[in-house]
């Protein structure tokens, strides 16, 4: 694949792949291809749902000797709309809601490991990447709180589960980064 561009994001966690992502994308011309390297497993998911949020257009990813290489074609200014998704809620109004026992679904858009070492009681663990094919298991009538690391893969879930029918979704912000409630997982 020939790319215009070739972005290192190599040991890079998330959110950074994307924050790198989007200023590089911002110094490309319509149509010119960038390259990102990545070792997180889970920019595949999030590099892709980045750029549906945004109207890049997302073209594959290769995987070459642990190392991701995201294909992105940057789209004409006309076709760019950075959605953010318009329900948000902080850490502490959250953990006030826990607190009372209200009736909420809590989902975690993190990678698997992310979950395991550190999540809030009760939270569903949905990786971002794999929400789209286990959408079902959520109900359309709970009201939902999507919860990630900093809130952006939250907000782009978040966006997903709005644009296939879920009305009742809020983002937690800034999500597990500052999370100082409950949690429990192999650290707690």
């Amino acid at each position: 694949m020939e790319a215009n561009v070739i972005l290192d994001a190599k040991g890079l966690a998330c959110p950074m792949p994307i924050v790198k992502t989007k200023k590089a994308m911002n110094n490309l011309e319509a149509g010119q291809v960038l390259e990102v390297q990545a070792t997180d497993k889970g920019s595949k998911a999030d590099i892709k749902a980045w750029a549906e949020s945004t109207g890049h257009q997302y073209i594959g990813t290769l995987e070459e000797d642990g190392v991701l290489k995201h294909y992105l074609r940057k789209s004409s200014n006309d076709e760019i709309k950075e959605n953010k998704h318009p329900n948000i809620i902080n850490n502490e109004e959250l953990e006030k809601k826990l607190e009372g026992n209200e009736n909420i679904v809590l989902l975690d858009v993190r990678e698997a490991a992310e979950y395991a070492f550190n999540h809030i009681p009760n939270a569903i663990s949905i990786p971002l990447g794999d929400l789209e094919r286990r959408m079902g298991e959520l109900s359309k009538e709970n009201q939902i709180f999507v919860v990630c690391r900093t809130g952006n893969r939250s907000d782009l879930a978040a966006q997903k589960l709005a644009d296939n029918g879920f009305t009742n979704v809020v983002n937690v912000m800034p999500g597990m980064s500052q999370w100082t409630g409950k949690a429990i997982g192999i650290n707690n």
